[in-house]
């Protein structure tokens, strides 16, 4: 807050300078009309009934699937004089309706279970169908696939991966060995992939058919690798400590020695870039691109150059207020407003050192006066300070 007992400011002399560091009813009065007696010359003829036959296409097929659990909702599916799918009900029961005359076959499925008969054959022929019935068995035999990698430096920790009628991923022993269990019937294969390995085959096709099948085997092959170096020197000298980062195909960290020297090793081929960081240095170049192929690069080499840092040296005239015991030093990057304390505890002399600057930034500084009561005083004049 401002006081009235604070009159002067500090004096308009604030200077500063900068110095270098380092994501139906119908239906069924139309069948009555239809069932009345005939009389004729004859006369009445007994027990003789003149309905119309059932139209055609009005038949059905039906049985039931044992037990319900593997009856129900299984797949039942008819085929012949016509073509037809329907699932079974909780009990097993199923139903083809509106069947013309013809021959027929019915034949169930259901996933994880077999069945007996596997299908049955019928013939429709003015009357319904039933008693269609199945048994379900649920299938429990399971088998393996397994394999060995070799030799077991590439085979040991390779990931195997399983694809077709069942999916998987296993890791490979220290031997090279590798097993898929639980599998059914069905066509799979088989991926091996380690990093730095390629293998032969690069995958291999396996069909279980009632039994394990064994022998499913990998070659694997060390790729060739390779390394990229350099120096860095600053001044003609080594600059040791600094940090390197190689980014690309691979990403790895690396510090140069005493020598100034660095080395990245086990590179595949590729093109990567590298780059070095140092506090208080820049770079020339500021990174490189390195293409690998089929060699070792050397020579990536880097000049460090010290990076200046600057201060600014503030000094101000004293208050004239004979209560004022300290000062506070305001700061900003906007010309006239915007000011921001940047002393942490009273500054008793008539000047401050402002180390936190940043190098391409204009800054702009006020100074108050503060007296034995902890009131301030309005802002001083404004002083300015380019920083290059």
């Amino acid at each position: 807050m401002k006081t009235d007992d604070i009159q002067a400011r500090p004096g308009t002399g604030l200077s500063s300078s900068s110095h270098a560091r380092a994501g139906s009813s119908l239906l069924a009065v139309v069948l009555v009309s239809a069932a009345t007696f005939s009389w004729g010359c004859s006369g009445f003829v007994a027990g003789q009934n003149q309905g119309a036959p059932p139209p055609p296409g009005s038949y059905t097929v039906s049985g039931t699937i044992s037990p319900t659990a593997g009856g129900s909702g299984a797949t039942v599916t008819l085929s012949g004089a016509g073509s037809a799918t329907t699932t079974a009900s909780s009990s097993g029961a199923y139903s083809f309706t509106g069947l013309a005359n013809g021959a027929y076959t019915v034949t169930p499925s259901h996933s994880g279970y077999t069945f007996s008969p596997v299908s049955q054959n019928t013939t429709v022929n003015g009357a319904n169908v039933s008693g269609l019935n199945f048994t379900a068995t649920a299938q429990s035999n399971t088998y393996s696939i397994s394999g060995t990698i070799s030799p077991t430096a590439g085979g040991n920790g390779a990931t195997v991966t399983l694809s077709g009628a069942a999916t998987g991923t296993t890791t490979a022993n220290s031997s090279g060995a590798y097993t898929f269990t639980g599998l059914s019937n069905g066509s799979y294969a088989v991926t091996p992939s380690q990093s730095g390995y390629t293998f032969s085959p690069t995958s291999a096709n396996a069909t279980v058919n009632g039994a394990n099948v064994s022998g499913i085997n990998f070659t694997a092959t060390a790729q060739a690798t390779y390394s990229i170096s350099g120096t860095i020197t600053a001044s003609g000298a080594a600059l040791s400590g600094a940090s390197v980062a190689l980014t690309g195909p691979a990403a790895a960290n690396a510090t140069t020695n005493a020598s100034g020297s660095f080395t990245f090793s086990g590179l595949a081929n590729g093109t990567y870039t590298v780059t070095p960081t140092d506090s208080g240095y820049s770079f020339t170049p500021a990174n490189q691109s390195v293409a690998v192929s089929g060699a070792n690069k050397t020579g990536v080499n880097f000049t460090a150059t010290v990076t200046a840092t600057h201060t600014v040296a503030l000094s101000w005239i004293a208050s004239t207020t004979t209560t004022v015991t300290s000062y506070n030093i305001y700061r900003s990057t906007t010309n006239g407003s915007g000011y921001t304390k940047i002393n942490s505890s009273p500054v008793t002399l008539l000047n401050y050192t402002d180390s936190n600057v940043v190098n391409g930034i204009t800054y702009y500084y006020v100074t108050t006066a503060v007296d034995s009561n902890g009131l301030e005083s309005s802002f001083s004049n404004q002083a300015t300070a380019i920083i290059p």
